[in-house]
């Protein structure tokens, strides 16, 4: 079972240079990627470094920026109801990861996609996340859940506690994520244990 992302307040990718990690201060500025806006350079060697790590990512956030310009362009005519159906009807039906609980659209199943968040054990896609942090670093907002807007937890301690707060009244999702903690530190007796707590209260995922 691959482990979990959980959400903390740090997010390197705003802080940092995606590529050597050098942090923005005084007199090191770091610039956005043109094409998606996801990560930050402090030069043009380090874009091109990344670039084999980055290029997936930044392809698929610049065909979703293109969608939404063109829905936006589309919005003074009779063709944005179908413009709008054509892009949601490229997504793919619904798998055992479920649907995002912001905006229902099928999760992915590359979990690097998606981020479970202790607070509240739903798993946000990607997109939802992302635009939550936008808006809350444009209006200058403590960094939230975009589904139960609890502050996130500052390190992956507190996260677990969220987690076992939520595993004593019997979620099945924390007990999930807290089995893939103690399976990640060498204990898979424990694992094995929340896991089955899991499986029996109807997580599809326990069984993977």
């Amino acid at each position: 079972m691959s482990a979990e992302n959980i959400h903390i307040v740090v997010d390197a990718a705003e802080m940092c240079c995606a590529s050597c990690g050098i942090a923005e201060v005084d007199d090191i500025k770091l610039i956005y990627c043109d094409g998606c806006d996801l990560v930050r350079y402090c030069s043009d060697e380090c874009k091109e470094d990344h670039r084999s790590q980055h290029d997936e990512m930044c392809k698929k956030r610049a065909v979703e920026l293109r969608d939404e310009i063109l829905i936006k362009q589309s919005a003074s005519t009779n063709n944005v109801d179908s413009l709008r159906d054509a892009i949601l009807f490229r997504q793919p039906k619904s798998s055992f990861m479920g649907d995002c609980p912001i905006c229902f659209l099928p999760l992915s199943i590359d979990s690097k996609k998606s981020s479970l968040f202790s607070c509240c054990s739903k798993t946000i896609c990607g997109g939802c996340s992302y635009a939550n942090k936008l808006h809350q670093r444009k209006e200058r907002l403590d960094r939230t859940c975009p589904f139960c807007r609890k502050l996130l937890p500052e390190t992956q301690e507190e996260g677990n506690a969220n987690a076992m707060i939520r595993v004593e009244g019997r979620d099945p999702v924390a007990m999930r994520h807290i089995g893939t903690v103690h399976y990640n530190e060498g204990d898979n007796v424990k694992a094995i244990e929340y896991w089955t707590k899991a499986a029996e209260l109807g997580d599809a995922m326990a069984h993977n």
